[in-house]
């Protein structure tokens, strides 16, 4: 077996010098839309903003247009940004007002949640009525599959478009796409298991529409697909206790309804896809473990009782957020029929930051002109969704305290492990 382990190293190592030297050659972006218009929906909340905020430091020349109904706050994110910036207030649960802010903008990111329960895709559909780019940072399985119903309409409009591009789901679909490309190429066996593990110290400094997005996928059953079934089973129930590598360390985490669980299963091919989240101090896990238990789902699919919840635990909530810190982490492990497990990890010390950061990586992409018209998930192929993988996962790993890729998983774990002849790792 250390053979065959020390093979994969040397692929990883190789692939890894690859990533840098393509992305050092690169430009950023094209000349012709560097000076490109991009509406940031939500663009003064805590995702919304730092998307805002790292556009602006990774393309300086991009003209950010905040949009938001709230002018005060707008103005206060214009500042901020400093020139190159301006605010629009919108509301997105109006067409005519989504219109109009799109008619001058060449992309339009959407970062205003929380996506669960949404009744339609108002942004998507004003974005292909103006042809405008788009990109959302969704993360609900329903709302995901009803932005793809429109696939037709974008291809007819010649609109680009990617649904789920955020952190999680996003980075971590194209980590998991990109393990499975690498599996295919590199073994001999199918890839037939593929898990995604996330980790958030408290909210993460993400504000309370994530706390919003937690209880509302604490009302959802879970699909899960093991060797081909479709499975529903408990939300944060099948603890798994997982190793985040350097940085983070072991955490528990818990089954959730994540859109990238059946993306990925259908996209990707893997028969065996599930998703699991933890979060700290441990006793926020007790208690989303008692919400499932105490409250009926009918109740934690009510948007409205919702934020009266989170009204009434934010305060808490941020109080120990000061303790606790805001460090992020996810690990992406794929298992192959012939024995090859191979591991993705991505850790940043702050997700109110890397949130951002890899939004951004996303509407890079998007303003350089290679994503197809339609709309697409993040793994979807190269090409078609994204042109270059690598590109867009070394500019959303910026700032990261462990970034590795297409490792076994003894090379990434913090404990030490005996790999042979007395050689410890």
């Amino acid at each position: 077996m250390a053979p065959a382990l020390l093979h994969l190293n040397s692929t990883s190592v190789m692939a890894c010098v690859s990533l840098k030297e393509t992305v050092l050659d690169r430009p950023q972006l094209p000349e012709k839309t560097r000076n490109a218009r991009v509406l940031v929906l939500g663009g003064t909340g805590r995702v919304g903003g730092s998307t805002a905020i790292a556009l602006s430091k990774l393309s300086p020349q991009l003209q950010i247009v905040v949009g938001c109904r709230n002018r005060e706050k707008g103005a206060a994110m214009v500042d901020k940004l400093g020139k190159n910036s301006e605010f629009t207030e919108v509301n997105i649960d109006n067409l005519d007002s989504l219109e109009l802010a799109l008619r001058d903008v060449d992309l339009v990111v959407h970062a205003a949640g929380p996506f669960q329960q949404a009744k339609n895709c108002n942004v998507l559909e004003a974005a292909i009525e103006t042809k405008t780019a788009y990109l959302d940072v969704c993360d609900d399985t329903s709302y995901a599959l009803r932005a793809k119903s429109l696939k037709d309409r974008a291809i007819a409009a010649h609109v680009p478009a990617i649904t789920t591009g955020g952190i999680y789901p996003g980075v971590s679909n194209v980590m998991a796409a990109a393990l499975v490309r690498a599996a295919r190429d590199e073994s001999k066996g199918e890839p037939e298991r593929l898990r995604f593990s996330y980790y958030t110290a408290g909210t993460g400094g993400a504000g309370p529409t994530i706390l919003a997005t937690s209880f509302l996928l604490l009302g959802e059953e879970v699909v899960a697909y093991s060797k081909g079934e479709k499975l529903k089973l408990k939300p944060y129930s099948g603890m798994l206790n997982v190793d985040f590598g350097k940085g983070i360390g072991r955490k528990d985490v818990f089954l959730l309804n994540l859109p990238e669980v059946r993306s990925a299963h259908e996209i990707l091919g893997v028969p065996t896809v599930s998703a699991r989240f933890g979060t700290a101090p441990f006793f926020w896990n007790l208690g989303m473990i008692a919400m499932t238990k105490l409250l009926p789902p009918e109740y934690l699919r009510d948007r409205n009782k919702v934020q009266q919840l989170v009204q009434l635990f934010d305060p808490v909530v941020r109080a120990f957020d000061k303790i606790a810190g805001e460090r992020v982490s996810m690990r992406v492990d794929l298992e192959c029929s012939d024995g090859r497990n191979t591991v993705g990890i991505f850790s940043h010390r702050r997700l109110s930051v890397s949130v951002g950061t890899a939004t951004s990586a996303f509407a890079l992409a998007l303003l350089e002109g290679v994503t197809q018209p339609g709309v697409w998930f993040p793994e979807e192929p190269e090409g078609i969704a994204i042109e270059a993988r690598e590109v867009l996962l070394e500019r959303a790993a910026q700032g990261t305290i462990n970034f590795v890729m297409n490792k076994p998983p003894w090379m990434v774990e913090t404990e030490p492990k005996e790999i042979g002849l007395g050689i410890y790792v």
